[in-house]
């Protein structure tokens, strides 16, 4: 009987078929999953976990393609799911350890500041005087911040800050300031870059520079993605921080500081690739699903081997 995965989404898209497809390459039903349509049914000593289209059986596994956002207590109960499911033995990849240590940049900084790997000076406050102090000072010394959302991604919502006047207000940050220095580093040509390297399992399995249109170099603002090689430098920061963050995959965004030297930016744990892609000869939704089965569904694998 064929095995079925659970791919967690609310949007499909192009990374949902991609990734059906690499699941079928290997004689694996797949069906999305929204956190929305499910539940904790801990009544009974029934399935604890109720995820729909699953009604019968839990998955096989699950791979979290997105957690949607909403209310604190839904986002909680989302994760609450994910950590649910793998209490219960079910593979979730990634699982709801390492989306909360990524999707919080806050604790993505201390996590790898901890562990001595080099990122940009960051400060997190819920005290507005604190943050107009931080940028104060950092700018007398020659350094512009830049303001993030505590939660957010594609570069949506970054600030550059060069003087207390300029810090955002309370509510557009929803009360908490997260200030990370500047680092504007530009390429030979004078135009803004940095590097996305992906790591699966462990190994660094592909990377790109991204060429920003401005200073945000996110390919959802308009970058241009050119093929890297995987230099040793990059491979060693990318997995080091993804071993940090106890990812099975993630996206690292590296870029070059004004005095050469590599600083990690962010570790995404539900990495776009879209633009990976489009650069990269290897299939790598196939590289993520395969990663899947080999470390974490070893009895597929060895039925596979015999059909």
């Amino acid at each position: 009987m064929r095995r079925r995965v659970a791919i967690v989404t609310d949007d499909p898209g192009w990374h949902g078929a991609a990734l059906g497809r690499a699941f079928k390459a290997r004689r694996i039903d797949s069906q999305f999953v929204s956190l929305t349509n499910c539940r904790l049914d801990i009544a009974n000593d029934g399935m604890p976990v109720r995820l729909a289209g699953f009604e019968n059986e839990l998955p096989a596994a699950v791979f979290v393609r997105g957690v949607p956002g909403g209310t604190l207590e839904q986002v909680i109960l989302r994760l609450d799911l994910l950590h649910a499911l793998r209490e219960t033995g079910i593979p979730v990849y990634n699982d709801a350890r390492a989306i909360e240590r990524s999707v919080d940049k806050a604790m993505t900084s201390f996590l790898l500041r901890q562990r001595g790997l080099p990122t940009p000076p960051t400060w997190v406050s819920e005290n507005i005087s604190e943050a107009r102090a931080i940028v104060l000072r950092e700018t007398a010394a020659g350094h512009q911040v830049v303001s993030k959302p505590l939660f957010g991604s594609q570069g949506v919502g970054l600030i550059r800050v060069s003087g207390g006047e300029d810090v955002p207000p309370a509510d557009s940050v929803s009360g908490v300031w997260y200030l990370q220095r500047y680092v504007g580093a530009k390429d030979s040509a004078g135009g803004w870059q940095d590097w996305r390297i992906l790591v699966i399992g462990g190994r660094a399995v592909a990377a790109m520079t991204r060429h920003g249109r401005t200073w945000i170099n996110n390919v959802a603002q308009g970058a241009r993605c050119e093929a890297a090689p995987l230099d040793e430098p990059l491979v060693r920061l990318a997995t080091d921080a993804v071993q940090a963050l106890d990812m099975d995959y993630a996206g690292v965004d590296i870029i070059r500081d004004r005095d050469g030297r590599l600083q990690i930016l962010e570790v995404n744990s539900i990495p776009a690739w879209k633009g990976l892609q489009g650069v990269c000869e290897k299939d790598i939704a196939q590289m993520m699903v395969d990663d899947l089965i080999a470390r974490r569904l070893p009895v597929v694998r060895s039925l596979e081997a015999v059909c």
